[in-house]
């Protein structure tokens, strides 16, 4: 693999949780002219004092983005938390990151993105990766698959309840942490080149079966799989007070473990960072106060 750990690096979104995360890493293994973009500057002063570059990047004023990305050889976009509106954001970044003269960019996508209208955020990422393949520039898509974190909001219900409600006939959703997706995109950073797409994920799918049996052994209470179908769970999730938009969102990502579009194994989180990803079980029991309560 080559090695850019000389070039100038920007990571946005780096005030939250993985692009922090990619920073650090980053730092970790010798780079040495890291840009870390936020809109927020003043949450980063403690990089500053590190002697990291600290950028303003903000996504929403698209006019300030390539002065935002002047000098900068590679530059990890970290996807937005602004839904339904990513798309403008995303294809604002990757013209300003042309304009700039940026030969590579890192991107954090979702698996089996695609265009299609009931495929919950998988359409944002696709016509952002649409928008990144036409730049012209090189660049290395990370599908980054469901973050084992995502567990740590629905496990705790289902231990408190006994009842874990999912689709019927999931074949597994292969969890990834953040903090393996986030190396991940660092080693990227460091060292991809060409132009290529990448599925980053654990190192095997879980059914919520196996899900419910992990976290009801960490927690010493059963905790039984109720199998729905889509609208019984969507109806179920906006009951329980879970806006229907959102909650078409979390239906689709279940459809998707049921085609097995989540079900993936690949092995670059290891080619990336260097260490083999984290199983799910492994993270729950390092999280087993949260599914305690």
């Amino acid at each position: 693999m080559a090695n850019f750990t000389s070039s100038r690096l920007l990571v946005t979104g780096a005030s939250g949780h993985l692009g922090r995360m990619a920073v650090e890493e980053l730092l970790a293994r010798g780079a040495t002219n890291v840009v870390a973009g936020t809109r927020d500057p003043s949450k980063l002063a403690d990089l500053a004092e590190r002697g990291v570059e600290v950028r303003k990047v903000d996504f929403n004023d698209p006019t300030s983005l390539t002065t935002a990305f002047a000098g900068v050889e590679r530059l990890l976009i970290v996807s937005t938390d602004g839904v339904g509106t990513r798309v403008v954001q995303h294809t604002a970044a990757v013209e300003a990151a042309k304009a700039a003269g940026v030969k590579h960019i890192v991107y954090t996508s979702a698996p089996a993105a695609r265009p299609d209208a009931d495929a919950g955020l998988a359409p944002e990422h696709f016509w952002t990766e649409l928008a990144i393949a036409s730049s012209g520039l090189d660049f290395t898509v990370l599908r980054n698959h469901m973050y084992a974190e995502n567990n740590l909001m629905d496990l705790p219900r289902a231990v408190a309840s006994g009842q874990l409600f999912g689709l019927i006939g999931d074949r597994g959703t292969n969890y990834v942490s953040r903090a393996d997706a986030a190396r991940t995109a660092a080693g990227a950073l460091l060292s991809a080149e060409g132009k290529t797409i990448e599925d980053v994920t654990g190192p095997a799918p879980v059914t919520n079966a196996e899900r419910a049996a992990i976290a009801g052994g960490i927690a010493g209470k059963p905790v039984t799989v109720i199998a729905l179908t889509p609208d019984q769970l969507k109806q179920g999730m906006v009951a329980a007070g879970i806006p229907e938009g959102f909650a078409d969102v979390l239906v689709a990502f279940q459809r998707d473990a049921v085609t097995g579009h989540h079900g993936v194994v690949t092995d670059v989180v290891e080619r990336y960072s260097g260490r083999k990803p984290e199983a799910l079980a492994s993270f729950l029991a390092r999280h087993s106060a949260v599914l305690k309560g």
